[in-house]
């Protein structure tokens, strides 16, 4: 156990670090989620920062193996919200104080969309005066595109790796210039070229994944100075082809710890960025995305998603919440974090600290 404290309180971390930090279990594992607490205590404060989530369209031109909502999904309802319906869960976040929005979508590139979400940013400013912050995952865009949606009023932008491992992203995409790993990391590049915050992810417990994948794409996320990171656990769709290679997967409980102590280690390895407390953990743990708190996230994204819409965007089985009308999303949230000793902070953006940090 000394040897291991030792490892949690290194200033630099190396590859075998991080793998040992992951392989932890025992009294290294409570060890390395205390360490985790106490350096987002001590860096982030005990605030949790809400998005309140709009899944806006579950329209995508992409075929990514392991998503529900893959173009060729052919048993997926197809639906984009309407401006109005749009506007009512924005307004529920204003008028509930969330503070921000995050709008998620499948991916298209085309210049109606493009358009169309330029006027929705415009808009939400508007409706809001400037009130909400914004946050977009809307997938790998042009340059000009992100900086056009960051003009319009978006200051975040989540777009994960998923892993950063090439041969392994070959392995869960389509081998086609629509699913290179090379264009999807320029886009993250110009992301950050066009002003936003930063923000990248990784699928935990992916089949042919090992824990030096894992230890990677820790060291990936701080090279590339990210601001925030979303990552949780990967979870099976029967209706996409790796679903074929479930007999290589770890146990749903397995691939939840193993979500924890990455989510542990990030924090170790990037004391003052924020990380997203991933819906997905509450498809195997009810209480997931609150012991993702307790380990190091700083991050709820609330779905006020319209609630007959919910069931479409389904990117995993077992989606939570998709009964829950929105006022009764907001109501669990207040009462579990209530429960788990953390503070909501209501009204406020939650930036990034490492990305206000970064330009003092």
């Amino acid at each position: 156990m000394k040897a291991f404290s030792k490892i949690v309180n290194k200033d630099v971390l190396n590859q075998l670090d991080l793998i040992r930090m992951l392989d932890a279990g025992g009294k290294d594992k409570i060890l390395l989620f205390e360490k985790a607490r106490e350096i987002t205590d001590l860096n982030i404060d005990n605030k949790v920062y809400l998005r309140g989530l709009i899944e806006y369209s579950n329209v995508c031109i992409k075929d990514c193996l392991y998503c529900g909502i893959r173009k060729s999904n052919k048993n997926t309802e197809r639906y984009t919200l309407s401006d109005e319906d749009f506007f009512q869960s924005a307004i529920y976040a204003l008028e509930h104080n969330y503070g921000s929005i995050a709008i998620q979508a499948g991916e298209r590139t085309d210049k109606v969309y493009i358009s169309k979400i330029s006027h929705l940013l415009k808009e939400i400013k508007k409706l809001s005066q400037g009130k909400l912050g914004i946050t977009l995952s809307l997938g790998e865009q042009t340059l000009d595109t992100y900086q056009k949606w960051f003009e319009a009023g978006a200051h975040r932008y989540l777009l994960r790796i998923e892993t950063s491992n090439k041969e392994l992203y070959s392995k869960i995409h389509p081998n086609n210039d629509l699913h290179n790993f090379d264009k999807r990391l320029e886009a993250l590049q110009n992301i950050r070229k066009a002003g936003f915050q930063l923000g990248t992810g990784v699928m935990i417990g992916l089949p042919h994944q090992t824990i030096k994948n894992l230890a990677d794409d820790l060291l990936f996320m701080k090279a590339l100075d990210v601001d925030m990171v979303g990552m949780g656990p990967y979870i099976e769709h029967p209706e996409t082809p790796l679903f074929e290679a479930q007999h290589l997967l770890k146990t749903p409980k397995q691939r939840l710890d193993l979500t924890f102590k990455m989510i542990a280690s990030l924090r170790i390895l990037m004391k003052d960025i924020n990380i997203v407390a991933a819906t997905a953990l509450q498809a195997i743990d009810k209480m997931g995305r609150e012991k993702a708190i307790g380990y190091g996230a700083n991050i709820m994204m609330p779905n006020i998603t319209p609630t007959n819409f919910k069931k479409n965007y389904k990117l995993y089985p077992n989606k939570p919440c998709i009964d829950e009308n929105t006022e009764e999303c907001g109501l669990c949230i207040d009462t579990k974090m209530n429960l788990i000793g953390s503070q909501i902070g209501y009204n406020e953006w939650g930036d990034s600290k490492h990305f206000t940090n970064s330009k003092v």
